[in-house]
């Protein structure tokens, strides 16, 4: 039995009755409403619908929303936001309780898809797919490149004419698709996994010229975003104007601020390839100057250290010698032309007195003289030779033998405390001893608790192992 719209006084009423009763008026009052408060209780169920309860300070209200309704929702709805909801009242025979049935939500204070960017955005940036180090740098000379737009747009006219003028022999790949609307995010996906899927590809271009948060969005959903991240190649992000952001502006490799900038990021023009190359080369000869620059330091540090002053004597010594020799092959050479000069000017002196007679003698005098001469000048560069050759020798022995080559490995010397004696058995070791301990680069000073001259290295190495 159905209860008429008007409750009868005299009448006793069943709890079915009562609650059809009721239900039948707060529906024909309130076939929709606007009301807002704070979710709380909030869940999703496995079918898709949503259940939670709207309150304020005072009352609460439960509140269900079926799952066709539910899947037009951009944002995820969870506890504690402000929302406003359109809905009917309803009551819930079962249980005798009123609801709301909603059908559409939208954020107090903020829009839908405002909060739905916001909501994004924290996700993926929790995982770790804006994280720089995972973003790919795009090849120095592009040959084959990709791009993700609509075939009508003006993006795509705006990025072929850019990559013509740069460079017009770069091979282009075009997959139509949608960029707004719905079915966009799909058929950006579906583009975006082909070119990624063809392989040979150096870089791809997804984007679309500048519009409102509602014509972007496509490059706001899930799904553009981890096709983005899942590609194999570089992906630059070319959506609308400079200051809009898309979801795929974080993720992809590079974000270009409009579809022109995209296409110069891809490849530089000759004259930027020529200044590049210029830069490089300066680098080099820079680079190359350092290292002769730091092997000078080496061989100063290695020339200044006490073990080495020895060696470093040494070297004076054959260097005084070797200028010591010098010094008597041109008093010898210098003894040698006055002899010539003299023999000449007494040949000189002998052909003008005697020029007819001696002519033939005169000219064997100056062959012997000039050879003479080549012969001593000779010997002096041959001795030259002989003493650059032996300083050469030394020093090669010298740096093939250097200690600081052991040094620069980890390990040190130790000295006796006033620094003069170098310590090479353990018998030359007293406890309570002042020791200088020397590294290839600094030293210290230390005392000796212990001496144990029965162990050995072998046996502390055997231990560690």
């Amino acid at each position: 039995m159905k209860p008429e719209g008007v409750l009868l006084p005299n009448k006793t009423y069943t709890v079915s009755e009562l609650t059809q009763l009721v239900k039948l008026t707060l529906e024909v009052s309130f076939p929709q409403v606007w009301v807002t408060g704070e979710i709380s209780n909030f869940y999703k169920h496995a079918s898709g619908h949503l259940y939670f309860s709207l309150k304020d300070e005072k009352s609460q209200l439960r509140a269900v929303m079926w799952r066709s309704d539910a899947a037009r929702v951009k944002f995820a709805l969870k506890d504690g936001q402000q929302l406003v909801c359109r809905g009917r009242i309803n009551v819930y025979e079962a249980r005798g309780e009123y609801q709301i049935v909603v059908d559409t939500v939208e954020p107090k204070g903020k829009g839908a898809l405002q909060l739905a960017f916001e909501q994004l955005k924290e996700k993926l940036r929790a995982e770790g797919l804006f994280d720089p180090a995972r973003k790919r740098k795009l090849p120095l000379l592009p040959k084959r490149i990709g791009i993700v737009t609509s075939p009508k747009g003006a993006a795509l006219i705006d990025i072929l004419r850019t990559l013509e003028r740069r460079f017009a022999k770069l091979e282009v790949l075009i997959y139509p698709a949608r960029v707004q609307g719905e079915g966009a995010a799909g058929q950006i996906v579906e583009g975006l996994d082909y070119l990624g899927g063809l392989g040979g590809l150096d870089a791809i271009i997804v984007g679309r010229g500048g519009g409102s948060i509602e014509d972007l969005w496509a490059f706001n959903e899930e799904a553009v975003a981890r096709a983005i991240a899942r590609s194999p190649v570089p992906v630059i992000s070319a959506v609308g104007h400079e200051v809009d952001f898309t979801i795929a502006d974080f993720v992809a490799d590079i974000r270009a601020s409009t579809p022109t900038a995209a296409a110069e990021m891809v490849v530089d023009t000759e004259a930027a390839f020529a200044e590049r190359i210029a830069n490089l080369s300066r680098r080099a000869h820079q680079s190359t100057k350092f290292a002769i620059e730091e092997r000078k330091s080496e061989v100063v540090t290695l020339a200044q250290h006490r073990i080495f002053q020895n060696f470093k004597m040494r070297l004076m010594n054959l260097a005084q010698d070797i200028d010591g020799l010098e010094g008597r092959a041109w008093e010898v050479v210098r003894g040698e032309r006055r002899k010539i000069a003299e023999t000449k000017a007494r040949a000189d002196l002998l052909r003008e007195r005697m020029a007819g007679r001696f002519v033939k003698e005169l000219g064997e005098v100056r062959a012997r003289t000039e050879l003479s001469e080549q012969r001593i000048t000779g010997g002096f560069r041959a001795l030259l030779r002989d003493k650059q050759g032996a300083w050469e020798k030394l020093a090669a022995a010298l740096h093939g033998r250097s200690p600081l080559d052991t040094l620069k490995k980890g390990y040190a010397l130790c000295w006796s405390g006033d620094g003069r004696r170098a310590v090479t058995a353990i018998d030359g070791v007293r406890e309570a001893d002042e020791m200088l301990v020397s590294f290839y680069r600094g030293e210290f000073r230390c005392r000796v608790e212990a001496v144990d001259p029965e162990r050995a290295i072998e046996s502390r190495a055997e231990k560690n192992e």
